[in-house]
């Protein structure tokens, strides 16, 4: 068995199992983008859960593990080699977890990068984007009274759903037949931005075809549901 002594989250977050991978998160639209991977793959892990709206991943022990103190992080007590692996940014677990378990990844080289491009867009584009909406348009930033950076995050938005339609057209998924870490990545963001965020008439999601429809398929599957409540919130 692995000592994850070493790591001082341990410290703070006491590992039940620690020959379970650890996950640190909280269910946002990055925290069950590897809760869902989890959940799909049947990987055996721990959570923990951190209490943003404390500040708990400002703490040392958190920073310790992540010193961007953005939740999700992992230890894996099996890493590569059989040494434990600390891991930090949302798709960069995507993709170790992928790789790790030889799920959620096409096989063939040409389009494994292009599942891993997919990736990147999101979080490139997807997450901060539609993260700037929920900003300006449901928290602090709708008393702003100059509107102009809500409309730029609006238009932004409607544009890359546009490019996820696009893609989508002809395709269960966003690589066709093959449920994969791209789809992952992108489904709690879509979710949260009509949701949560209570932007779908800001974004004009109804007049969308294939996006809504995507979610929908991921939101039945069950692993998905199951992922969107780990951790479980203070």
């Amino acid at each position: 068995m692995s000592d994850l002594s070493d790591f001082p989250i341990t410290a703070r977050w006491p590992a039940k199992h620690p020959e379970r991978l650890q996950l640190y998160s909280l269910p946002t639209p990055n925290g069950v983008k590897v809760s869902i991977a989890l959940e799909e793959t049947g990987l055996p892990y721990e959570a923990h859960a951190i209490d943003i709206g404390k500040n708990e991943s400002w703490t040392p022990e958190f920073l310790s593990l992540n010193p961007n103190g953005k939740i999700p992080a992992i230890i894996d007590p099996h890493g590569p080699g059989g040494r434990p692996l600390a891991l930090f940014e949302s798709g960069a677990i995507l993709v170790y977890l992928a790789d790790k378990t030889g799920q959620l990844m096409p096989t063939d080289p040409a389009r494994r990068y292009e599942t891993l491009q997919w990736v990147f867009f999101q979080m490139a584009f997807i997450g901060p984007m539609f993260g700037q909406v929920g900003y300006f348009h449901k928290f602090a930033g709708k008393e702003i009274a100059d509107k102009r950076p809500l409309e730029r995050y609006q238009n932004e938005s409607k544009r890359l759903l546009g490019v996820m339609e696009a893609r989508l057209d002809g395709r269960t998924w966003i690589m066709g037949d093959d449920y994969t870490v791209a789809d992952i990545s992108m489904l709690g963001w879509v979710r949260n931005l009509i949701g949560f965020y209570g932007a779908g008439e800001l974004v004009e999601y109804d007049k969308l075809k294939h996006v809504p429809a995507w979610l929908e398929r991921g939101l039945a599957r069950p692993a998905v549901q199951r992922g969107l409540t780990i951790p479980q919130r203070p």
